[in-house]
């Protein structure tokens, strides 16, 4: 078979881990813990994605200190949430990850979170055999939606844009992918909508992991 691509950049949140819960969680708490305009669980759903102080900067009015601030209180209130099963991969993930593997297709992540709790996933959810580079936030100068952390990965594996598909839930992977000049996957399952990924240029969008598979 084929391969029409031969690197997969995967988003981790809402894409291959399930964490919805236990992000809107600990963000809901954080904001009430600091006293700060209330939000809904959507609100705070919608900022996935994008580095952790600015998921609240982005959604209430507040100076870059106190997004730090918000940050730094998430962590901790994050530390006490994250318990053994609080997040599982979607259906399908797996099996599907083994049989890109198998194909020789490259397989990625690059994410919003610090590489550390990437890689404690990545290994806790037992995809170390088929995933072979991580991109966190704190590895990059301009994490998502900029370019870098494509870049920095296409340079890893030596490997053109045209030649690699960025797949996420949201428009920020999208929008990430098209400034690298990649092709782009949205998946419909996470926390992005359809409609917000069509917006943001997606040039395919899946209703299953599972489907990656027919790309």
């Amino acid at each position: 078979m084929t391969n029409k691509f031969k690197l997969l950049i995967l988003d981790f949140d809402g894409t291959v881990g399930d964490s919805r819960r236990l992000i809107t969680d600990t963000m809901l708490q954080t904001i009430d813990a600091l006293g700060l305009e209330t939000r809904t669980r959507e609100q705070c759903a919608r900022m996935i994605g994008l580095p952790l102080a600015r998921c609240f900067t982005e959604m209430i009015p507040m100076t870059e200190e106190m997004g730090e601030k918000c940050a730094a209180t998430y962590r901790e209130f994050f530390k006490q949430n994250n318990r053994p099963g609080a997040v599982t991969l979607f259906p399908g993930v797996a099996d599907t990850l083994q049989r890109l593997h198998n194909r020789h297709i490259h397989l990625s992540f690059a994410s919003s979170r610090s590489h550390a709790s990437l890689a404690a996933y990545v290994n806790d959810l037992g995809l170390s055999p088929f995933i072979s580079y991580l991109i966190g936030a704190d590895d990059v100068h301009r994490p998502k939606p900029e370019a870098e952390p494509v870049e920095v990965t296409l340079r890893h594996f030596g490997i053109a844009p045209n030649d690699a598909l960025v797949v996420g839930d949201t428009k920020f992977d999208i929008l990430m992918g098209h400034n690298a000049g990649t092709h782009t996957c949205g998946v419909s399952y996470g926390n992005g909508s359809r409609e917000e990924l069509e917006k943001a240029g997606a040039e395919h969008i899946i209703d299953t992991f599972t489907a990656l598979s027919d790309l």
